[in-house]
Order: structure tokens, then C-alpha cells, then sequence
């Protein structure tokens, strides 16, 4: 069977989805910058919520605020009307979802938004449905086809809702300052996790560098290089301060007489690369590899000081990629 059509309706779709993003960029105003503001100045926790596919993209619009630094959470609807109501305080805001705002299930948590005075954003097509006309504020999705033919399956529809959800996250998190290392505390594990961690999480601590001074002779320093399995040796003053590293490249290219020389006389300035305790550990390995030559290891250093060691293995082990 040809595959053809197949591919002929996923286009199809793709680019009626596709131009309904593309509406609802543009008309983006000033409802939605308030939206945001409203949103920003929230005392208690945006509660998300919406029944069948409009329920799924709520979950996941309260999960990616949460991520971001925005207390949220989500409240499915029928479960409001039998005690979750109760899950919402004065000092939340309720971000509903409908595309026709008609939903009947919404109506406990409408009621419940109107007798406390709690602040409500309604997500729908239709600004003057029920949901529409109990909103304090409406962001207003276009009204575009869904991307099915014969069956009105909600798919323009919910393609809206995520993106203008994301929309809100993004223009949140801007405002609030979020920072890699906010989003880190919030996201400890996977390959994501170990990409927002910081190089004194992952650095050996002092009493796994390999230091020396200028004047210490190189047998000796090969001794510490050895022993320390780094594939290199610091050299720091009487303050400890980092003065220089030598590494294997130091070696051969003073492999004449080396042994009758001194770290100091062996090591190459600086060295080029350090990290700072701060540094992420996606930055770090990207600094291992770029600008060139690339190292396999490197100085965990503050104020001039090596505070410990960080090794490519130690980042790839981790799941950074």
C-alpha cells in the first residue's frame, strides 16, 4: 500500500495547525500582557483546569509553570465539585480551559471562582460563552478548524491551548528572572538534571588535586602526577594561587633535561581553561572541547584558588551531554 496518502494528510495537518499558531501570534495584545501581569502578581498558586482534551493540556500547563519557577497545580473539574474545591485559596488565580467555554463541568469551579473573588483567566474560542463572560480576563483562542475532516477531533484546538500555555510559561519566567541554576534546583535527575548541575556539585575536592609548587623539582612533581591519576599537576604560589598546570604536552615538550628542571620552569601559564564553582556543568564540558586544544580536565577555581578538579568522565558518567 502506497504511503503517500498517509503522508499527504500529516502535511495536512501539520500546516493547518501550523497557520493557526501563526493567527494566534498575531493577535496576541495587550490581554495577554495583563494576563501575564495578573498571573506574575499571584499571592497563592495558578490552579489549571479543564475536563477531557483540554484537561490534559491544563495538567500540562500547571506542570511547565511549576518547572519554571510559578506555583501551580491542577484541579480536574469533576473532582473540584465532590471536595477538591477546597484545594483552592483566596490567593490563587484559576487558568481555565475550553475551547467552547461551555463546558458544563467547569460551572462548580466558575461559581466557586465568583463567590470568593477569585481572580479567573479563561483560555477559550468563544469570549462570549459562559466561561467567556465569567472570566475576568480572556485569552481568546482563534477560530480556526481543527485539523480533522469528517470528525471534529480536538487537535487545532488543543495545539492552541499548549502554545499559548507555553507562551504564558515563557513570558513568566522572563519576568521573574528564572535562571539556569532556579530551574536546576527544581529538575535534580536525568540527563537534563545533570546538565543544570554545577561544577562544584561534580568537582573532586582538595584532597584530590594534584598541586605543587614552582620550585618543587620535576621528580617530584611527576610523582604527585602519577599518583594523582589526573593526567595533571597545578602549580600554585605560597598563597595558593594558580599559577600554571603542566600536563603531558608540558612533558614532551620538555622532555629534554625535564628532570632537571622545576614545575615552574615546565608548567604552562595561566592555565587557559578553569571553571568557577558556578559554572554549569554543560558549560563546563562544552569549555573542555572549545576553544581548541581540548583538555580533559580542569581547575575548579574562585578567587585564584583551585578548590578541587572536574575530569570529562566524571560529566559523561553523569548522563551530560
Amino acid at each position: 500500500m502506497s504511503k503517500t496518502p498517509s503522508i499527504t494528510i500529516g502535511r495536512r495537518v501539520l500546516e493547518t495547525e501550523a497557520e493557526a499558531l501563526g493567527r494566534l501570534a498575531a493577535g496576541l495584545d495587550d490581554t495577554f500582557a495583563n494576563a501575564v501581569e495578573m498571573l506574575f502578581a499571584a499571592q497563592g498558586r495558578i490552579v489549571c483546569t479543564g475536563i477531557g482534551k483540554s484537561g490534559h493540556v491544563a495538567r500540562k500547563i500547571a506542570a511547565t509553570l511549576a518547572s519554571t519557577g510559578s506555583a501551580a497545580m491542577f484541579v480536574h473539574p469533576s473532582e473540584a465539585s465532590h471536595g477538591d474545591l477546597g484545594m483552592i485559596g483566596s490567593g490563587d488565580i484559576i487558568l481555565a480551559l475550553s475551547k467552547t467555554g461551555e463546558t458544563r463541568e467547569l460551572a462548580d469551579i466558575i461559581a466557586f471562582a465568583a463567590r470568593f473573588a477569585i481572580p479567573l483567566i479563561g483560555m477559550t474560542a468563544v469570549t462570549d460563552s459562559a466561561l467567556g463572560l465569567a472570566s475576568d480576563m480572556v485569552l481568546k483562542l482563534p477560530d480556526a478548524p481543527e485539523a480533522t475532516d469528517a470528525v471534529n477531533a480536538p487537535t487545532t484546538s488543543t495545539t492552541l491551548q499548549m502554545a499559548l500555555g507555553d507562551a504564558l510559561a515563557v513570558a513568566l519566567l522572563e519576568r521573574r528572572g528564572f535562571q539556569p541554576k532556579d530551574f536546576k534546583v527544581l529538575h535534580p535527575g536525568g540527563k537534563l538534571g545533570a546538565m543544570l548541575r554545577t561544577a562544584a556539585d561534580m568537582m573532586h575536592g582538595r584532597e584530590e588535586l594534584p598541586l605543587v609548587a614552582p620550585e618543587t623539582p620535576m621528580r617530584q612533581a611527576l610523582l604527585v602526577m602519577t599518583r594523582m591519576r589526573w593526567g595533571v599537576v597545578g602549580v600554585v604560589d605560597p598563597n595558593g594561587r594558580l599559577l600554571g598546570a603542566i600536563t603531558d604536552g608540558d612533558l614532551r615538550r620538555h622532555i629534554d633535561g625535564l628532570l632537571d628542571r622545576t614545575a615552574g620552569e615546565v608548567m604552562t601559564p595561566g592555565p587557559r581553561k578553569t571553571a568557577p564553582p558556578q559554572m554549569l556543568a554543560g558549560e563546563a564540558l562544552a569549555l573542555m572541547s572549545d576553544p581548541l586544544p581540548a583538555v580533559t580536565v580542569l581547575f575548579v577555581v574562585e578567587d585564584g584558588k583551585p578548590l578541587g578538579i572536574l575530569h570529562v568522565h566524571d560529566l559523561l558518567r553523569a548522563g551530560v551531554m
